[in-house]
């Protein structure tokens, strides 16, 4: 009897214990598959996103040209016949575009008609025009088939790939509203492209210009001259100043309350909203300093101000994960403390440091807010060549653009979102790169 009860209790206990793990392997995978959901979740958000921004920005990548006959008339771009430089840059090259359009479409007479027409060409051709015959003087008096840049109404109609000018003429004036062209406009453009004048290459522009009240000739040069000067002064003022706050917190400092208050200060200021650093930049390096305003220089060192924190705090971390028995072993061997990091601490982090340094570099890339208030939100068309001029970066060309009522900032805003994007995405895989070819594992 007493047999039997304790095999039954034995039973009974083996039963609840495999079913406790049944439950237990149950709620770990369903643990499991709830983190591989979310993780799958994230990595199709991220990519719709992605594709968003791609689809959105591919039409920026290439443009659309006429071909027109230019004839480059004497009276009108160089009456004297001296062929100077000066007089030559004077000349009346509207005129030319005109002319030439009007020799493509004599049938439109009237003046509302040719000031359509007109529209179909960019502002921008007229400076190509003068560029070019700056270069080449000898083209006065001839006649040459030249390629212009087409509007933004115009290039997007073509990049919208429509059927044809009937198709949307008799849709009616709502359908034609998103393009901005009425049905004459388009009718012109399907008789350009039907003469094999319309053609398409690659946008290099977008790349190498600066910022345009037009669409079709506003890029990122400026922008991206720009980040790299403020991300230089960035670079050059926080990674010494970081670096060596780090070293003597760390290495040299002693324990007390004037130090554990700095380590609080550095925690809090790493979690100080960027706009405050923007503040302190405009109320110090501006109004004190008398920096220049919206200028590479200024925002490099707001920049450096709101990454210090970061950097602090990465470089500690790297100098806290060299060994001890690195330091006790050069001490051993008599060398002082100052050479004990100088020659083997800091080498050893110094792959951390700049992981740390590249992270926080990136952070400010990103940033937009601190650069408004110094003034870096200003319309600036020139590249700049220098810490002084005035510039702007990435972020805040993207903001530009957004606000931006023309429908072809649409595609300039995602194209420079990606190109921000990819910058990012560089850093940080050099940031990596950077940590598995030089870190040491101990």
């Amino acid at each position: 009897m007493t047999e039997k009860s304790c095999s039954g209790g034995a039973s009974h206990r083996a039963l609840k214990l495999n079913s406790r793990s049944r439950r237990r392997r149950i709620t770990e995978k369903i643990f499991r598959g709830s983190g591989a959901g979310a993780l799958v979740l994230a990595l199709a958000a991220l990519a719709l996103l992605f594709i968003s921004i791609v689809g959105r920005a591919a039409p920026v990548f290439f443009q659309y040209f006429v071909r027109v006959p230019i004839e480059f008339s004497a009276d009108v771009l160089d009456p004297g016949g001296a062929r100077l430089a000066a007089s030559l840059a004077a000349g009346d090259y509207t005129a030319l575009v005109r002319r030439g359009l009007a020799v493509l479409f004599p049938e439109v007479a009237d003046r509302s008609g040719r000031r359509k027409l007109f529209r179909l060409v960019s502002d921008g051709a007229v400076f190509e025009l003068r560029e070019r015959v700056l270069e080449e003087p000898d083209w006065i008096g001839q006649q040459r088939e030249i390629q212009l840049l087409l509007s933004d109404e115009a290039d997007l109609y073509f990049k919208s790939k429509p059927r044809g000018a009937d198709s949307l003429a008799h849709a009616g004036p709502n359908s034609l509203a998103h393009i901005g062209l009425d049905a004459d406009q388009i009718a012109w453009l399907e008789s350009l492209r039907a003469q094999g004048r319309v053609s398409r290459s690659l946008n290099l522009a977008f790349f190498r210009a600066g910022d345009s009240r037009e669409p079709e000739l506003a890029g990122i040069g400026g922008a991206f001259v720009g980040s790299l000067l403020t991300l230089a002064v960035t670079f050059l003022l926080s990674f010494p100043l970081g670096g060596g706050a780090a070293i003597y917190l760390e290495e040299f400092a002693r324990k007390n309350r004037f130090t554990d208050w700095i380590e609080v200060s550095i925690n809090n200021l790493a979690a100080v909203p960027s706009i405050v650093f923007g503040l302190l930049g405009l109320a110090i390096f501006l109004n004190v300093f008398g920096m220049p305003r919206s200028a590479p220089l200024a925002g490099g060192c707001v920049l450096a101000l709101m990454t210090l924190p970061t950097l602090v705090i990465a470089a500690r971390a790297a100098l806290l994960s060299v060994p001890g028995s690195v330091r006790e072993a050069a001490l051993a061997l008599g060398a002082s403390p100052v050479q004990v990091v100088m020659h083997h601490v800091f080498p050893l982090a110094l792959p951390g440091i700049l992981t740390g340094t590249i992270i926080g570099m990136a952070r400010a890339l990103g940033e937009t807010a601190p650069l408004l208030m110094i003034g870096m939100v200003a319309f600036i068309a020139d590249i700049p060549r220098s810490l002084s001029e005035p510039a702007t970066v990435l972020p805040v060309q993207i903001f530009l653009w957004a606000d931006s009522p023309e429908r072809a900032f649409v595609a300039k805003t995602a194209a420079a979102t990606l190109v921000l994007l990819a910058f990012l995405v560089v850093m940080n895989l050099g940031a990596v790169l950077l940590r598995k070819k030089f870190e040491r594992r101990w």
